[in-house]
């Protein structure tokens, strides 16, 4: 039986971190972002984790 292989969309937009998490991006940050203010700018700059409910699926289309 050959191998599954992963999905290059989750490669691209997910990471795994050492502690097992999964990092993930930020919505909304490629443009015109004129429109929203600092705050909600800046919070977008800090680093966001995958729901725990999400991990396994996302694990699986990665390490596949």
């Amino acid at each position: 039986m050959p191998k599954m292989k992963s999905v290059k969309g989750a490669v691209k937009r997910f990471k795994v971190k050492k502690n097992g998490q999964v990092k993930r991006g930020t919505a909304f940050r490629s443009h015109i972002l004129t429109k929203q203010d600092a705050q909600t700018r800046r919070e977008q700059n800090t680093p966001k984790v995958v729901a725990k409910s999400d991990e396994k699926n996302i694990k699986e289309m990665i390490v596949s």
